[in-house]
């Protein structure tokens, strides 16, 4: 009844072109995350060997089959066995899609409040931050600039990180969803020196930096004066009280994302 028309003798259905369809865009997402990898020629290759079996068994010829069959199974545990690292990568993307992060919305608030607890301490305490929420873009190459992390956002670890003997306090962290995927980051210069008459230090110059290029906000602790400030679309948010900077930051992160 949903046939949309014949291969010889196969009907090809609607449920068929559905099919193809999301396997196709399957291995459109698999090429993206891939394609700066060695892992995406083996993935050709299994997409070929995986079209000549399904050609072998429409036309019946069983022992040719049969042994891209089991070509099939062992290139799809070599594939994983060599390839995690990027197989990890890709399954990172996907939780950091705006579909997932629906439903880890709560999880992030979660983060936030141990980001404001550690940013409010680091201020009464005068030790400078600088600290990087992605929204919409990716900032891959701000990470690749600092040293992987990869490590559950707690408190502890942002205070440890940027305390002054840390090896790891100068620059940024990059936090993604409840991640914190690098620290030591480093952002690129804006070209604003001054703010409202007041000069701005290497700290919020880096942050509104960073905001007036890519799609993030950027929330600064001042060693000097121990202010809490956030940069957003270039702009520049000073002198934040720490009641209030629960509220400023998931007002930016979440109602802007939408």
């Amino acid at each position: 009844m949903n046939e949309i028309f014949k291969i010889g003798f196969l009907p090809f259905t609607i449920f068929d072109l559905l099919d193809i369809g999301l396997v196709a865009i399957l291995f459109y997402g698999l090429y993206r995350a891939l394609k700066d990898t060695i892992a995406v020629q083996i993935l050709f290759g299994l997409v070929i060997v995986m079209a000549l079996k399904f050609i072998t068994e429409a036309i019946n010829l069983k022992s040719v089959n049969w042994i891209l069959n089991t070509i099939v199974q062992i290139w799809l545990i070599a594939f994983i066995i060599l390839f995690q690292p990027e197989l990890r990568k890709l399954l990172l993307l996907i939780t950091r899609s705006k579909l997932f992060q629906l439903f880890i919305k709560n999880k992030i608030s979660g983060t936030i409040s141990g980001v404001v607890e550690a940013a409010s301490e680091l201020s009464e305490k005068h030790v400078g931050a600088i600290i990087v929420f992605p929204r919409s873009q990716n900032v891959q190459m701000t990470i690749e600039t600092g040293i992987s992390l990869q490590a559950l956002v707690t408190k502890e670890l942002i205070m440890s990180i940027f305390t002054t003997k840390s090896p790891l306090h100068d620059g940024a962290i990059v936090i993604d969803n409840q991640i914190v995927i690098a620290a030591r980051c480093v952002l690129p210069l804006s070209s604003e020196t001054k703010h409202n008459g007041r000069n701005l230090g290497t700290r919020h110059r880096a942050a509104l930096g960073l905001s007036e290029q890519v799609d993030a906000v950027v929330l600064i602790v001042s060693e000097e004066t121990g202010w809490i400030s956030i940069a957003d679309s270039g702009d520049l948010i000073m002198k934040i009280t720490k009641e209030n900077l629960q509220d400023e930051l998931n007002n930016r992160l979440f109602e802007n994302s939408k």
